[in-house]
């Protein structure tokens, strides 16, 4: 009886813990630059005085789904997304790079192209430092110049080029800020000059509202389908204890 009930408990509790992470790729459908996390169930051999061919469930998450999102046009001159495969780098506070694909850019206060989470952008030769009032464009292959107030477009000043690369998608692991980094070990990636922008736009979310929605009703059915069992092996203990008292 007490097996029954540890099979139930641990079904139902790998189901919650996938369904929180169903859960935030659904709360994350409108985050721009966003990659669905992969959810599955692996089976881990159990340990002990058991038969070899005995077995738990576990879920687990191996991975994000890199599949690009949709392109959204906004018209506006910081936006930029990536055309195909290929990742933004952005400076964390330790001097270490990340990748991100979110593209809504600003300038901060101190002059520094940045991403709205107030990461820096880098540059092929560190940090943008875009001059004070100046209006910016990005090309397609991430140079950044900048225009004065009435300054004509011939001549404008190179403020530098982001820094664009494309590493597989196995050496890149998420963070949970969202970004992501090189696997442990691994060395940062160099530029990719194969790597093309779109000015004006953004890149939405990879994650299928109707396939996660789908996910989402069978974890719920998944956990009752264990809450029964749970239910069934306390059944079973009321009837063995009547018929334990009445002999």
């Amino acid at each position: 009886m007490d097996r029954m009930i540890y099979v139930g408990m641990s079904g139902a509790k790998q189901a919650m813990e996938q369904q929180a992470s169903v859960a935030n790729n659904m709360a994350n459908v409108s985050t721009p630059g966003f990659r669905a996390q992969i959810n599955n169930f692996r089976a881990v051999p159990v340990v002990g005085d058991e038969a070899a061919t005995r077995a738990m469930v576990v879920a687990t998450t191996p991975g994000a789904d890199m599949r690009a999102g949709p392109l959204m046009q906004t018209g506006r001159a910081l936006d930029v997304a990536i055309r195909g495969e290929g990742w933004l780098t952005v400076q964390m506070p330790d001097g270490s790079e990340a990748y991100t694909r979110v593209g809504n850019l600003q300038v901060g206060a101190d002059g520094q192209l940045m991403t709205m989470d107030a990461r820096p952008l880098v540059g092929d030769a560190g940090p943008l430092v875009v001059p004070p009032g100046s209006s910016l464009v990005v090309a397609d292959d991430g140079i950044v110049t900048a225009l004065g107030a009435g300054d004509p477009a011939v001549g404008a000043a190179e403020v530098g080029r982001l820094k664009l690369v494309n590493p597989l998608a196995t050496e890149l692991v998420r963070g949970d800020d969202g970004l992501f980094r090189m696997q442990p070990g691994a060395a940062a990636p160099q530029a990719d000059p194969q790597v093309r922008l779109l000015a004006g736009a953004i890149e939405g979310s990879n994650v299928n509202p109707v396939e996660v929605m789908v996910s989402m009703i069978a974890n719920a059915r998944r956990f009752e389908m264990q809450m029964k069992t749970l239910q069934t092996a306390e059944s079973n203990d009321q009837q063995a204890n009547k018929l334990l008292s009445s002999s």
